[in-house]
């Protein structure tokens, strides 16, 4: 009776229910929150690392597949580059553009020499230079028949030529041999002179790039391996040095010029005629070499030289007379011995080795 009595009671309005201060509900608040101690620290330390285990995973198994994959498509890339090279260079024996500039990177062998090799760059440095002159200068077309000849020979020669430089520069350092940048200097200050090229190389430049693709370092290139197998000759060739000085110790003893030449000289032109050139000499004369017409100028009716060093030869010079500078003159010329005669004993002891086919 009394539980019923107590439903049919009217409730308590809300306004009239006590509210809870502010302290009591923080204290009310403080109650449900979780103790924080070692043990929950450790297990939601353990909970979030286990979230992120999710995503760390397969990210860390991506890179890894990405790294293989990554290192084996550069694999096969390298692979197929020098497959497509060496195809290219040693069966095809191609000589574009893009392989010169893969063989001036990487230095692809043609031959070995002895104990060094010879880089394929070389090769296709006096190949191209050849090519690029009788295709330019005199319209051959190397894709015809007669061409294909002509380039034919040509690339044995060229062959022939680097493998010589190879060993030129084996003696070169045998016999404490170099070229200095001075050497370099002159000799194209020679060849401005020599060719009326004016008095910096701009021009010089035009032409070498005209005639034969060259630029200003290959033409240097190809005059220091130039000047270096001249060089090596005038240290190795006593026999010349020893003939050109007899003919100039009887000259200072009171020999004629005309008996010296005619007994010393290898000009076989001028040699039965005093050594006298067959012409007049003047400032603008061409056919002469440089230093030749240089040491002609500077010389007095009547004088005659010292021993000149003309690069290829030794040479003593007279001036017979000079008519307001038109020069008559006289030379007596010493010939070096060949390159090869000092190369050849080096191919007898060990032949170079040749990787590309002649026959091509």
């Amino acid at each position: 009776m009394k539980n019923k009595l107590k439903k049919l009671a009217p409730k308590r309005p809300k306004f009239l229910i006590k509210k809870k201060n502010v302290a009591e509900r923080f204290n009310d608040a403080m109650k449900t929150l979780p103790k924080i101690t070692d043990d929950t620290l450790a297990e939601h330390r353990e909970d979030v690392l286990s979230r992120a285990r999710k995503y760390i995973y397969p990210l860390q198994h991506s890179k890894h597949r990405i790294v293989l994959i990554s290192s084996g498509l550069f694999t096969v890339l390298v692979v197929v580059f020098f497959v497509y090279c060496g195809l290219a260079l040693y069966k095809f024996q191609s000589n574009n553009s893009f392989l010169y500039g893969v063989t001036r990177v990487i230095p692809f062998p043609v031959a070995k020499v002895g104990p060094s090799y010879v880089s394929y760059e070389n090769y296709l440095f006096q190949l191209r230079h050849y090519m690029h002159y009788y295709e330019s200068q005199q319209q051959v077309d190397f894709s015809s028949a007669s061409g294909k000849e002509q380039l034919a020979n040509y690339k044995k020669e060229a062959l022939q030529q680097i493998i010589t430089d190879a060993y030129v520069k084996q003696l070169a350092s045998k016999n404490h041999v170099s070229v200095s940048g001075q050497d370099i200097t002159n000799e194209i200050a020679l060849v401005r002179s020599e060719d009326r090229l004016g008095s910096n190389n701009k021009e010089l430049t035009t032409v070498l790039n005209q005639f034969w693709g060259w630029s200003m370092n290959d033409f240097q290139t190809e005059l220091k391996q130039e000047l270096l197998a001249q060089k090596v000759v005038f240290t190795l060739d006593t026999a010349t040095h020893v003939r050109a000085q007899a003919a100039l110790s009887a000259l200072q003893h009171g020999a004629t010029f005309s008996a010296v030449a005619s007994q010393y000289s290898d000009d076989s032109a001028t040699k039965n005629n005093g050594g006298q050139f067959g012409f007049t000499i003047t400032a603008d004369t061409t056919t002469l070499a440089p230093q030749t017409l240089q040491t002609l100028l500077s010389l007095k009716a009547g004088q005659v030289s010292g021993i000149i060093n003309l690069g290829n030869a030794l040479e003593i010079d007279e001036v017979i007379s000079n008519d307001n500078g038109q020069i008559q003159a006289a030379h007596i010329l010493f010939n070096f011995q060949s390159i090869n005669t000092y190369t050849q004993p080096l191919v007898q002891k060990e032949k170079p080795h040749i990787y590309i086919n002649q026959k091509i």
